[in-house]
Formats: C-alpha cells, sequence, structure tokens
C-alpha cells in the first residue's frame, strides 16, 4: 500500500511524449491491415471504457441512417449499454433521434460469436460464409417504440476487407502515457469501409423500404472521453458514379495534456481514413498533425475547416464547408501508384443546439433514474 510513497522507480520526465499515434509505428508500405473476426469481438471492459458499434447508411432515396450500440463503463459502476438511432432526409424535412438504455444485453448472442450481441430491445448478428461474393453478413433488428422498429441487413463485399491501420495486434492503437507498453489509455478503431445495406424502417405500423450503401466501425476509447479529445471530425461519403466511390474519414484532436513534449504539447490530429473505387479498397491512409511541424506531401489524410463563423450560442468557430483529402499508396495488386482524392461540401445549417441539449439532460435523467434503488 506505500508503494505510491517509498516508489524506486525513476522519475517520468515532463517533458517526455505521453501521445502514440497510430500512424507514426507503421510504414507507407503497412498501413493496410486486414481485420480479423477477433478486431471486432465485444471486450466490455470495466474502468472508465466506451466502446461502440456504429452503423451508417446512406439511402438511394436520401435518407441517412445512424444506428450505434454503446458499452460504457465508468469505474466501479455497472455499465450502461444505449441503442442510438438517427434518421434524416432533408429533402423531406425529416430528423428523428432515438436513444434508449437496453435491458438484459449479452454477448455473443446465443449461436453467434463475440461480434454478435443482443438485448430485449434489439440483436446484432455477424454471419459467416466464406467464399461467397459476400462473405460477411450483419443483421439489425431494434425496436425503439410504438413509432419507430428498425430492421437491417449489411453485406461486405469480398473485394472490400474490413480495416485497421498497421497489421497484427497493435493495428489501431493510438497511445497514452509515457510508456505504450503501460499506457494511461488508448484509442482503437476498425473499419468496414463499405456495405451493401437493405431492409426496412417501421413508423406508426408502417414499413418502408430501404436500400443503399453504409459502413461500420467498431472504435474503443480506453480512458476516460474527456481526456482522449477535445474535438473530432468524421465523414463518410459514397457515390455509383466511376464504378463506385466510397471515402471515409475518422479524425480526433487530444487535449492540452497528451502530445510529444508531455503535458502543455497537445492539441496533436491524428486521422484515418480509406478510399474505395470500383468496388475495390483502394488505399488506406492515415496522418498525423504535430502542433509546430511541417506536414508531410506524400501521405495526407486530413480535414479542413472552412469560412469560419463565430456561433454565441455555443462560442465555438463553425465552418460553413468542410475539406477532406486523402493521398496514399494503392493496395490494389494490379493498379500500384498513387491514390488521391478531395471532397469540398457545405455543411448547411447548424443543428438546433437548444434540443440537442434538451435529449441529453433527458437522457442524463433515465440514465440516474436507472441507477436509483
Amino acid at each position: 500500500m506505500f508503494s505510491s510513497i517509498f516508489s524506486t522507480a525513476p522519475p517520468v520526465d515532463p517533458h517526455a511524449p505521453n501521445f502514440h499515434s497510430v500512424s507514426s509505428k507503421f510504414p507507407e508500405s503497412e498501413l493496410f491491415g486486414e481485420l480479423e473476426h477477433k478486431d471486432n469481438e465485444w471486450i466490455c471492459a470495466g474502468g472508465f471504457v466506451a466502446e461502440t458499434q456504429t452503423f451508417y447508411i446512406n439511402a438511394e432515396d436520401g435518407t441517412s441512417i445512424m444506428c450505434q450500440v454503446i458499452h460504457s463503463s465508468v469505474g466501479v459502476w455497472f455499465p450502461t449499454i444505449q441503442f442510438t438511432c438517427k434518421i434524416a432526409n432533408p429533402a423531406k424535412g425529416e430528423k428523428i433521434w432515438k436513444s434508449i438504455n437496453v435491458n438484459n444485453f449479452v454477448t455473443p448472442a446465443p449461436g453467434y460469436d463475440k461480434r454478435s450481441s443482443k438485448a430485449d430491445e434489439y440483436s446484432i448478428l455477424f454471419k459467416s460464409n466464406p467464399g461467397s461474393e459476400f462473405p460477411e453478413t450483419i443483421s439489425i433488428r431494434a425496436n425503439l417504440g410504438v413509432d419507430l422498429q428498425v430492421s437491417l441487413e449489411l453485406q461486405q463485399p469480398a473485394s472490400i476487407p474490413g480495416f485497421k491501420v498497421g497489421k497484427g495486434p497493435e493495428g489501431g492503437y493510438s497511445y497514452f502515457g509515457t510508456d505504450p507498453n503501460k499506457a494511461d489509455g488508448y484509442v482503437v478503431h476498425r473499419f468496414w469501409p463499405l456495405v451493401r445495406a437493405s431492409g426496412h424502417l417501421i413508423r406508426h405500423g408502417k414499413a418502408e423500404p430501404l436500400k443503399g450503401a453504409g459502413m461500420f466501425v467498431h472504435a474503443i476509447q480506453g480512458m476516460r472521453p474527456n481526456l482522449v479529445a477535445s474535438r473530432w471530425n468524421f465523414g463518410f461519403f459514397h457515390s455509383d458514379e466511376l464504378g463506385g466511390i466510397s471515402a471515409i474519414q475518422m479524425e480526433f484532436t487530444t487535449t492540452d495534456t497528451h502530445g510529444k513534449r508531455g503535458s502543455g504539447s497537445g492539441g496533436v490530429v491524428i486521422n484515418v481514413g480509406s478510399l474505395v473505387i470500383g468496388d475495390k479498397l483502394a488505399c488506406v491512409t492515415t496522418e498525423t498533425k504535430w502542433p509546430g511541424e511541417e506536414l508531410a506531401r506524400n501521405l495526407i489524410s486530413r480535414t479542413t475547416h472552412l469560412n469560419l463563423e463565430h456561433d454565441p450560442d455555443t462560442t465555438y468557430d463553425k465552418p460553413n464547408e468542410i475539406l477532406f483529402e486523402w493521398k496514399g499508396p494503392s493496395i490494389v495488386a494490379d493498379a500500384p501508384g498513387t491514390v488521391e482524392a478531395k471532397l469540398q461540401a457545405d455543411l448547411g445549417t447548424v443543428a438546433d443546439p437548444k434540443g440537442l441539449i434538451e435529449k441529453v439532460i433527458s437522457l442524463q435523467k433515465s440514465h440516474m433514474c436507472s441507477k436509483l434503488p
């Protein structure tokens, strides 16, 4: 019990690096790490760990759908598991947001591996069919209330495998702390960059068919979320032009406490992305922007906010446009070289912050009530 007082360990240099980015661990030729089944298994860890499976779908009729399962551990409390769904169609003026605490969560779901899970309110089941055109399929069923049920099937094409940055068990991981082998925390992301989506949304008893393209990401934050990042950017784009193009980016910025020279050197920007061209995973990109250092030109994975406008309600500078950039080596065997892409988009009006705050407060109240005896 007195080890922390009478420790003989050497003091830690306060200016030693205490953030270790995934992009610094692998050379350009080894950025693509193909996922194994175990990479997407639930770990359901204790302590301060947030783990998610998130599914994004862009339907052919312009509807965007997000379904997410969140397993959140907070110290000695029992973990909270939520199912969240957001549906939006700007042309129809539709915005639906649902989030429920689920009951009797189990993983693996009976008869399936540990990528799958179920609860009274939902099931997400992974099924394998090796050697077929679609070797992996995910079925999502969720009952989010009397006014909304979701029934979806996502198929992973054989030519578009799932990936993490870098091969092996260390692939995908960024570490916090001076010693990555005894890290204070970590962040890891694993992606299925493109899936074929089909199914139904059932609203007020009426089934509405949908079909489109989607993606899946399994993410874990192995540390208190307020210490992991000060901001996030995420983008998913799909078009049927040129034989089918899909692009994703996930980017986060560390807080001031974690950087290359210890506390006070933070604001490190880490980005991971990919490009799918002609139904093939063409390249995996990653980049780390260290404050005060020049960016490389041969490998680009970058999000830039443009045309900033100060928002008095949030005190943030709101971007009116956003620019995504990718550049990296091709991983297509018969098409060597460099793959590049840029995507600039108008972001439109910001979501109503007051409405979002009301939803968060409601969730906090229901969460606290569920903890009371």
